[in-house]
């Protein structure tokens, strides 16, 4: 499946059923490479939560939509194929990548690189100046090195920083113990 097309938008309050619906498809069930479903238990994200994402002027959240295959105009089936939000700290020079999913039957065909590009781009040209270098950041949970080792290919580096994982409604329950958010970090040229 080529992704050379690929088709992102900012996110609307309209999509936070189908955001949610993604975010807990990907790190909750058992499917897919990225699933976080043998760590933590519950769902990932709620609609409320989402809303409030998008509803922050500070934050970017991007969606892929699945695309009618006949339809000229982009018209879309209502399925989300990927996702990512981008958070801005003006004040250090830094942008969050966070609520990054990939539909699990789409993984490993290249579409999260991509997404991941364009988010990173986007961040790049919103903060960039020529002097100073974008500060990216995110969050990993400790017990995957598959994922840790994944953004360490595309220049992500472990920060030191790590907060316990946060016990509450809207993440789930670990259950592993001592469940950490490593965070990791890229600075952008």
């Amino acid at each position: 499946m080529s992704h050379s097309d690929l088709f992102l938008r900012q996110a609307t309050a309209e999509d936070a059923d189908a955001i949610v619906e993604l975010l807990n498809l990907t790190f909750r069930s058992d499917v897919g490479w990225t699933n976080e479903s043998s760590l933590v238990a519950g769902i990932r994200t709620t609609v409320a939560e989402i809303k409030s994402i998008l509803a922050d002027p500070n934050n970017y959240f991007f969606v892929y939509p699945e695309l009618i295959a006949e339809s000229t105009e982009n018209e879309e089936t209502g399925k989300l194929l990927a996702c990512i939000s981008v958070t801005f700290k003006p004040e250090s020079n830094s942008a969050y990548i966070g609520l990054f999913a990939v539909d699990p039957s789409l993984q490993g065909q290249g579409m999260g690189n991509q997404v991941l590009q364009a988010a990173e781009t986007f961040a790049t040209r919103h903060l960039g100046t020529d002097s100073d270098k974008v500060r990216l950041t995110m969050s990993i949970l400790s017990q995957r090195p598959d994922l840790q080792a994944y953004y360490e290919r595309r220049g992500y580096q472990l920060s030191g920083n790590s907060q316990p994982f946060p016990v509450d409604s809207n993440n789930g329950e670990p259950k592993v113990a001592d469940l950490r958010l490593l965070e990791m970090v890229k600075l952008a040229e």
